[in-house]
């Protein structure tokens, strides 16, 4: 597996959507490859998630996977999982404000208003239909990475500019106050 350099913002890769992935493409030895490497790259990174144009791949593949992340702890751990030709839709109208980061926006974070409870349906990365409910703040991730197949940015979905804030001082000055949050809504809806 290789670690695969991370697109930043401002690079054309990041607002394109990204294309369906084909069974014959997803079986390939070059498509499983890059979902190594998307797995390997996102680990290294410390990150929740990985979309696959941030690799600089347009194909709407995206990996999420928490457990024991120094980055957020206070996020409910999530299995490996590897998202191929993902759909989300929302279960009901409620949405929590979710304080977010992004591996290609470093070192700026920014609240974001993501539905609490979403219903994905995906591929695995052997091709087989899955159809599942994700929850509270790991909805959220999910919705962050299928924003990046879109082509859309956190940056674009922050609710008020005023929220935006560096890594740094959202440790300093609102941390605790969302991790507060964060774990409420856990505890409520679970993930």
């Amino acid at each position: 597996m290789t670690v695969l350099p991370i697109v930043s913002v401002g690079d054309p890769v990041l607002r394109e959507r990204a294309r369906e992935v084909t069974p014959e493409e997803l079986r390939s030895p070059r498509t499983q490859q890059l979902i190594d490497d998307m797995i390997e790259t996102m680990r290294a990174a410390g990150g929740a998630g990985l979309a696959a144009n941030q690799v600089g791949a347009l194909l709407r593949i995206f990996v999420v996977e928490i457990s024991g992340n120094p980055r957020y702890p206070y996020k409910p751990e999530v299995p490996l999982t590897v998202a191929v030709n993902p759909a989300i839709e929302p279960l009901d109208d409620e949405t929590a404000a979710i304080n977010e980061g992004c591996l290609s926006v470093p070192g700026l974070r920014g609240e974001v208003d993501r539905h609490v409870r979403v219903r994905v349906r995906r591929l695995d990365r052997d091709g087989a239909p899955r159809d599942e409910t994700r929850l509270g703040l790991t909805a959220g991730t999910f919705q962050h990475e299928l924003d990046h197949l879109d082509g859309v940015l956190f940056l674009d979905r922050v609710r008020d500019p005023r929220t935006f804030t560096t890594w740094e001082q959202f440790e300093r000055h609102h941390r605790d106050a969302f991790v507060a949050r964060a774990e409420a809504l856990t505890a409520r809806v679970g993930s």
